[in-house]
């Protein structure tokens, strides 16, 4: 824009005045696929939200007339990025704590475990609806909430491959070598006990995903501007008669879940001594 000068400002690529300028001779433009963002709203719709299929949305419109096509490309790339990162975290501090009760043993994994057991028995569902009252919704906070619950099961894995492990001769060598404990989980008895924890990875990570869904859709996720699957199957629910909302939103869900149950089966296969 020139107002004496030139002037950034952002184009909205759907103003009529804009796509006219590209119809005149020697304008062109390089478009994805699918033109449409995930937050980006077509106020120039004339069917009411949400729309049908068309040439122009290819899956129709949410309920506020963003592109079902853009909210599920951005919602599935939040889903798996969160369930990453959650996955990582908590197998970071499982495996910690898993470690340090297993290979200590004595009255630092009674101490640890019956400390794990109170904290384990607070409620995590209620310790979300209070912060989600109090501070505003992110994925930031949501990582952090349900990475303080969400390792206490693997540990138990971890603990019980280092109970193990810790008491087989190539240890008791290590320590008659005159290695430090650090040196011992660290080079010798972690990775021989990592085989429970990359089996269970990807059920770890689709459970992060199916929480992220069921907290958006409760209202306790992430904020309404954030695309996410769990608010699409929560518009689904409200719009019933809006197929091209719902089944989508559902097909992905399913495959995502199923991918990720297939990679954990064949991990869990790869990776059974029983086998040949």
């Amino acid at each position: 824009t020139a107002y004496g000068g030139d002037f950034a400002t952002p184009t909205d690529w759907k103003d009529p005045f804009i796509t006219q300028q590209f119809d005149q001779p020697g304008n062109w433009m390089l478009r994805t696929l699918n033109p449409h963002s995930a937050t980006s709203t077509d106020y120039f719709q004339k069917a009411p939200n949400p729309a049908a299929p068309s040439t122009k949305n290819w899956l129709g419109t949410d309920s506020v007339g963003q592109d079902m096509v853009a909210r599920l490309l951005y919602g599935f790339r939040v889903s798996i990025l969160f369930g990453l990162a959650l996955t990582a975290v908590g197998t970071v501090i499982a495996v910690t704590a898993g470690a340090v009760q297993g290979y200590f043993g004595g009255r630092i994994d009674l101490t640890m475990q019956r400390l794990i057991e109170i904290w384990g028995s607070i409620p995590e569902l209620y310790l979300l609806i209070i912060f989600a009252s109090i501070f505003e919704p992110s994925l930031l906070l949501l990582l952090v909430l349900l990475s303080l619950f969400g390792w206490i099961g693997l540990s138990d894995y971890v603990r019980a491959e280092f109970l193990r492990n810790r008491g087989l001769e190539f240890v008791k060598a290590a320590r008659a070598l005159g290695l430090s404990s650090r040196q011992i989980i660290w080079r010798h008895v972690l990775p021989n006990s990592m085989t429970p924890v990359i089996t269970f990875l990807p059920f770890r990570m689709s459970g992060a995903i199916l929480s992220l869904v069921a907290l958006d859709f409760l209202g306790l996720g992430v904020p309404p501007s954030v695309p996410s699957l769990g608010d699409l199957v929560k518009q689904g629910k409200a719009n019933l008669d809006s197929w091209w909302i719902i089944f989508p939103t559902f097909a992905v869900l399913v495959m995502t879940l199923l991918l990720l149950t297939f990679i954990g089966d064949a991990l869990r296969d790869a990776f059974d001594t029983r086998k040949s």
